[in-house]
């Protein structure tokens, strides 16, 4: 009952209430201040909360349609762009590696911290090392693993110790981070913008902390949200120089959504391809996934 009744309320009466009378078209509000990282936030409505993991909610995301059947949606979405933000700060050997060799990020974690062969990794060895891939930009302890995956607290310690072993320069990297933030009072994207952390040396441990993981997080966030802005400016230059008639429609996170005419589908992919991949040069290469089709869904 709650996952329809939100649905409905959020989404489904929500979203006709806010079309608009002369576009017959719903627009939504960017902050560029709205999301201490950096990050673009969009509000009335948030169409960065359109859900697609539940089946019902991929029915929401069908609903975003092109303007008429000469157009398409196209979604093109970094891939798992932090991991190589990430990679490339902390200069880990092993990371930077795995992300040359155009190897999945994950298995090849999961063949590390299992001491195994990547081609015996099980599905949930996987989503194991998913997790903690991604948890360890956010900080994740022992206990928080453990709530997030089938690890006990004690597994879900050894994982995080192997991950680190594994990983030598993303511990090294963390520890610098919290230092420099210690001495200067604030942490910076590749890019140069700084956030700025007041309670980095606060007596109080639980507000130190958290500090404490803003100075990671905030320069990986950060540096991927200072990507994506600076590709969509490129790309709208394009557009806007080679007369095309496709139209940037959103952004969410790491996904640009655009409005494109059928004749213009193969020019486009090629532009917003090469504008987002060569944006910035890391150690790592950017990588993006673009789909197209007649509605959200099918371009995701």
């Amino acid at each position: 009952w709650r996952h329809f009744s939100k649905l409905k309320s959020t989404y489904t009466h929500a979203l006709v209430e806010q079309i608009n009378p002369k576009t017959y078209r719903v627009h939504t509000n960017y902050s560029m201040v709205g999301a201490s990282t950096g990050r673009l936030s969009s509000s009335n409505p948030n169409l960065q909360n359109i859900p697609i993991r539940t089946e019902n909610g991929q029915k929401i995301r069908e609903a975003f349609i092109p303007k008429n059947q000469d157009f398409e949606l196209l979604a093109a979405d970094y891939s798992q762009i932090e991991l190589r933000v990430i990679a490339s700060i902390s200069k880990d050997k092993s990371m930077i590696d795995a992300f040359v060799k155009n190897q999945d990020i994950h298995t090849i974690t999961a063949s590390k911290i299992y001491n195994a062969d990547p081609e015996n990794i099980t599905r949930e060895q996987r989503g194991n090392a998913k997790t903690v891939n991604f948890g360890i930009i956010y900080g994740v302890s022992a206990f928080g693993l453990s709530q997030q995956t089938n690890l006990s607290r004690s597994e879900s310690k050894i994982m995080i110790d192997n991950y680190f072993e594994n990983y030598p320069g993303l511990k090294d990297y963390m520890s610098s981070q919290i230092d420099f933030a210690r001495n200067k009072g604030y942490v910076e994207t590749i890019m140069g913008r700084r956030r700025y952390l007041q309670n980095i040396n606060s007596q109080n441990n639980m507000l130190r902390s958290g500090a404490e993981r803003n100075a990671i997080n905030a320069p990986i966030q950060g540096s991927a949200a200072d990507i994506i802005k600076l590709a969509m400016i490129n790309i709208n230059k394009r557009l806007k120089n080679e007369k095309l008639e496709t139209k940037m429609m959103l952004q969410v996170h790491d996904e640009l959504v655009f409005e494109t005419p059928k004749k213009e589908i193969e020019k486009c992919v090629k532009i917003i391809r090469h504008e987002m991949e060569n944006v910035f040069d890391l150690r790592v290469k950017l990588k993006v996934d673009i789909n197209y089709g007649n509605n959200w869904l099918e371009a995701h």
